[in-house]
């Protein structure tokens, strides 16, 4: 095995540091794997349910008109979630646009969304209008306010019962930390925080960003009251497969809504053709729970390799796990570039391409991202990311397969040791 990761580029000191702080993970890999066999018996007791079959993975074009397997996967991704209806849809683009479309569907002029969870995702901010843009929620007259998260990373709840107020609508929960080096959330806190908002004003909708959370627990937000929830399905369920696509889940009203805006009013659900991608997602749904599993397993690992090096790690290697995130705070662009580049050297597409940092569209500063993916910007898929910008933190996710993550994160360890930037004692 040594020899084989040698060909692949790994030397012998690096594999066995990995070997090392590999054999202490057995207990954790353990209680991810019956995580994951929890959630894979929750998908298919949904799919066998909603009696999905073979003629659901036809195509519609068009209009898309009747499409039984587009309503048969909404359905399964209703029953999955304990919600009275879904959205999952090709025709959204990614995990922002979701979470804009819930957002910006159910918000009218003077209505207040206060997110309760610190700052959003940088994506986002365009989006409500924290940095101007064209057709942003700002531009619409709807207010924005937000709670930050206390220095230990939980909810300031006496602090949210202090910001509603009469016009607050809606009410945004990130569950993942995004680029923030911060805990991720738990349901179990989403659910606390969720009480307190309604013990305020029951009429309050609160929606979460479940991006990257799927599957990591045995709960989602909305089993602990979440009335909207939103992802991507080129994160965790779309288990590696759908090749674009995101999902709106939660009450039926909000969802329509969502879907008013997705379309036209007067349509909504109705239209969307499918466009060859229903077994896919189908397919992708049924693999996530093993595949968020794998990506878990990287994380750790990665936590583990790089605690033992000296560098701050959310969450560290003993922490439990509430997304497939794992933040290595590095103080140099330096090591983050390193680091993404051994990412990248690690892929089975795209390996020798050498990521660069850049403006990328949406953010406020150049990020530096290594995805050598089959869906380009699948982070369900291994990959890295990071803004190149104080404190100089790296974003880790992903990884279809546990071998695979495991040989990305010794190649980024690889290119840090090469480098000269870290010191293997």
């Amino acid at each position: 095995m040594q020899e084989m990761y040698r060909e692949m580029g790994i030397s012998p000191k690096v594999y066995e540091y990995g070997e090392k702080v590999l054999s202490g993970l057995k207990e954790r890999f353990s209680k991810i794997d019956e995580t994951a066999e929890y959630n894979q018996m929750k998908v298919i007791r949904a799919m066998q349910k909603c009696r999905v079959s073979a003629e659901c993975f036809q195509s519609s074009t068009g209009y898309g008109y009747n499409d039984m397997g587009r309503e048969t996967l909404e359905a399964v991704y209703a029953d999955f979630f304990h919600t009275e209806s879904a959205l999952v849809r090709p025709q959204i683009t990614c995990g922002t646009h979701a979470i804009a479309a819930a957002i910006a569907a159910n918000l009218l002029p003077g209505d207040e969304l206060l997110s309760i969870s610190g700052k959003p995702y940088d994506t986002l901010e365009e989006v409500i209008g924290i940095r101007p843009c064209p057709g942003s929620l700002a531009e619409y007259g709807i207010t924005y306010a937000q709670v930050d998260l206390l220095p230990d990373g939980s909810f300031d709840l006496e602090g949210i019962r202090r910001a509603i107020k009469p016009n607050t609508k809606m009410v945004e929960i990130q569950r993942s930390k995004g680029y923030l080096p911060r805990p991720t959330l738990s349901v179990e806190q989403i659910g606390q925080a969720i009480a307190c908002v309604k013990s305020v004003r029951s009429d309050i909708i609160c929606m979460v960003d479940n991006c990257y959370g799927e599957f990591v627990e045995t709960m989602e937000p909305t089993d602990v009251g979440a009335d909207l929830m939103a992802g991507s399905l080129i994160k965790n369920p779309g288990g590696g497969l759908a090749p674009i696509g995101g999902y709106i889940v939660g009450k039926e009203e909000l969802v329509d809504r969502a879907a008013y805006r997705l379309t036209t009013p007067g349509l909504g659900k109705e239209v969307g053709a499918t466009l060859g991608v229903n077994r896919s997602f189908f397919q992708g749904f049924f693999l996530g729970p093993v595949v968020t599993a794998n990506a878990l397993k990287g994380a750790v690992f990665a936590a583990g390799i790089y605690e033992k090096l000296g560098f701050d790690v959310v969450p560290d290697g003993k922490e439990p796990r509430y997304d497939i995130i794992q933040a290595i705070t590095f103080h140099d662009p330096a090591k983050v570039i390193a680091f993404c580049r051994g990412i990248q050297a690690a892929a089975p597409v795209d390996s020798y391409v050498t990521p660069e940092p850049w403006a990328m569209p949406g953010y406020d500063s150049d990020v530096i991202m290594a995805a050598g993916a089959f869906i380009q910007g699948s982070s369900i898929e291994l990959s890295a990311d990071g803004p190149i910008k104080p404190p100089y933190a790296v974003y880790f996710q992903g990884g279809l397969t546990w071998p695979h993550a495991k040989l990305g994160i010794l190649m980024s360890l690889q290119k840090l040791y090469e480098e000269g930037l870290v010191d293997l004692k």
